[in-house]
């Protein structure tokens, strides 16, 4: 029927253009994915020093959505908030659970502003974290360095993924770290390129992606360390800022 409307011979699908054409972002939309990382790492801010036993994950996902909604910014996605044990489940939605003495928290969270959408992971501990707790994401943060040091042009995707990988598999954690090492970012939060093992995607400038290497232990919890970062002349520039340490909430 459209053909017939239109006068069209054929329709042919543009999608794969249009996704080549979002791969790398111009200066305008940089400014708004800049304020989104902004308003994203603001609220983590706000909200991980008030994480308290006995609150549910829920209850804390509730807390994000509110601070970015004051600091003007829109949810990107559904936030994840996952504690004890759920933290090894890489992505699950926050669930009734009690955060309790001793919990890993992770959350992984982002804002939207101007269409634009952010997304960072940062930790938590309630109460002192173990020698396992501090190891594990020690190992974690040097991943997210190694890649994030492999980020310049003519780079392939593969090749920042594997950046990652080989600090965790040098560490015997290879098995336990099974999702790609990021994504793309724009008006979606999930967008081409893909970060996956072997990918060949060649990084260009103005492109922007995530940078989310974890380990995750079933039985004990998971640690992901997730910032975005722009791809520049040289190098790339990290938009999220907030602090990557495991925050130790007493």
């Amino acid at each position: 029927m459209i053909t017939s409307r239109t006068g069209a011979s054929e329709l042919v699908d543009i999608g794969p253009e249009i996704r080549r054409l979002r791969l790398t972002k111009r200066d305008e939309e940089v400014e708004r994915l800049v304020r989104a990382a902004a308003i994203t790492d603001a609220a983590g801010e706000e909200v991980i020093p008030r994480l308290r036993v006995g609150q549910t994950e829920m209850d804390v996902a509730l807390m994000v959505g509110s601070a970015i909604g004051e600091l003007g910014g829109k949810l990107s996605f559904g936030t994840l908030v996952q504690s004890g044990p759920n933290s090894a489940l890489s992505h699950a939605e926050p669930s009734s659970r009690k955060l309790a003495p001793g919990d890993l928290v992770l959350l992984d969270f982002g804002a939207a502003f101007d269409g634009y959408r952010a997304d960072t992971t940062r930790m938590a501990v309630l109460g002192e974290p173990g020698a396992r707790h501090r190891a594990i994401h020690e190992l974690v943060l040097a991943a997210h360095d190694a890649a994030i040091e492999a980020v310049r042009p003519g780079v392939t995707t593969g090749q920042v993924d594997a950046a990652a990988r080989r600090v965790i598999d040098a560490a015997g954690y290879g098995e336990q770290f099974f999702h790609r090492v990021g994504h793309g970012l724009g008006l979606e939060v999930h967008e081409d390129p893909s970060l996956d093992p072997g990918s060949q995607t060649v990084l260009e400038v103005g492109m922007v992606f995530t940078i989310e290497p974890g380990i995750y232990i079933p039985g004990w919890g998971g640690v992901r360390i997730e910032d975005d970062v722009l791809v520049e002349e040289g190098g790339c520039r990290v938009l999220t800022k907030a602090d990557r340490s495991l925050r130790v909430i007493h």
